[in-house]
């Protein structure tokens, strides 16, 4: 029998699109390596370190970031947040260089219990460049999922330099 408390409702996706102009193999190589993963993720004012990268279906990155500038520094204390803290991913799909999916474990936000947020990224080759549509699912609540966006906007710039910068 199916009651309303065990139905679990999809959440919004958020989906957010850019056009790199730059081969796939060096889009793929920003999102799947160590130090491809270290010269873009995180917003301005933090760096990221992995310590563990299995990209495989069930495998896991497991990663620090760390609020360096003063700014952040000063949101993560008033936050109640320390200024680094360990991340883990665990994908679900590793199709080079196609798509990735994963789930990121929300386990940083005070007073929330930890859970999964699924995202999706899939690279479309085109003449001469790449279209990359990010889909992650919303937050627990409006305020998070509107930093999220933000945080990943900032960060795909900060992606969309780090090729700029390969040319």
């Amino acid at each position: 029998m199916t009651t309303e408390s065990n139905i679990t409702a999809p959440k919004r996706r958020v989906a957010l699109e850019r056009i790199f102009q730059a081969p796939i193999e060096d889009v793929w190589e920003l999102w799947t390596t160590k130090d491809g993963i270290e010269s873009w993720w995180g917003p301005d004012g933090f760096t990221v370190t992995v310590q563990k990268l299995d990209l495989c279906a069930g495998g896991e990155c497991l990663y620090t970031m760390t609020a360096t500038a003063a700014e952040q520094a000063n949101f993560m204390k008033k936050a109640g947040m320390p200024l680094s803290m360990q991340h883990r991913i665990t994908f679900t799909e590793v199709t080079p260089p196609r798509r990735l999916a994963y789930l990121h474990l929300a386990d940083f936000i005070p007073g929330v219990e930890p859970y999964d947020v699924a995202h999706t990224v899939e690279f479309h080759e085109t003449a001469g460049s790449v279209r990359m549509v990010l889909t992650f699912e919303a937050m627990h609540d409006e305020h998070w999922t509107t930093m999220a966006k933000a945080g990943w906007e900032n960060e795909l710039d900060k992606l969309g330099k780090a090729l700029a910068q390969r040319a």
